[in-house]
């Protein structure tokens, strides 16, 4: 019989192991779990989304993050790498040399890939729900032009709305709309195409 002792890592001693890592890594309750590389479609649409939103929210005190910087989820005990957040708390107006995480987002988008889908749509949904300064968890298809939000509703609620074809995302955590194009401009979407009067 073989037998394999299976350590569970402090959540200091994993934020010691970060910081000179040269592999980014999530935290979940004492496991930790290595992160993949991502496509060029995957790296296209999360650009597409960093650059509006960076543009929507300049000037304000909110500020867009994107892939390296962490979100800790305290009631998970979680440390999570989501493609974009956004945060408009006190914490992210000083920008200095030492923060890597954000406790206080109000979006977090996740572009879904074959191997994260299924940790993105149950176990990060769970967690990050857990947040209260967390209005929308939003996740986008790589594969097709659908874009499902999760959105906080009055009385701690969550209402799950989802986006297809040639539709118009609404981000209300940061009152920006999004045409389909703008999100997958650059990638080749058959349903985008489908309307020849839409230019």
């Amino acid at each position: 019989m073989l037998i394999r002792k299976h350590q569970i890592l402090s959540e200091e001693d994993y934020l010691r192991m970060e910081l000179d890592s040269p592999v980014r890594h999530e935290y979940v309750a004492g496991e930790v779990f290595a992160m993949t590389g991502t496509t060029l479609r995957h790296n296209i649409i999360s650009g597409n989304l960093f650059v509006a939103l960076r543009a929507h929210l300049r000037a304000t005190p909110c500020r867009v993050f994107m892939a390296d910087i962490r979100v800790r989820v305290e009631k998970a005990n979680a440390h999570y790498y989501p493609d974009i957040l956004v945060s408009c708390g006190p914490s992210v107006q000083k920008i200095d040399l030492q923060t890597r995480a954000v406790e206080d987002p109000i979006l977090i988008v996740e572009v879904l890939s074959n191997h994260t889908e299924a940790t993105d749509r149950r176990e990060k949904l769970l967690a990050y729900r857990t947040l209260p300064s967390l209005k929308e968890y939003v996740l986008v298809s790589q594969n097709e032009a659908q874009v499902e939000v999760y959105r906080r509703i009055p009385d701690s609620a969550w209402e799950n709305i989802e986006y297809s074809g040639l539709e118009t995302v609404e981000f209300a955590s940061v009152d920006l709309r999004l045409d389909m194009r703008e999100i997958y401009e650059g990638v080749p979407i058959d349903s985008l195409t489908l309307d020849p009067t839409r230019t």
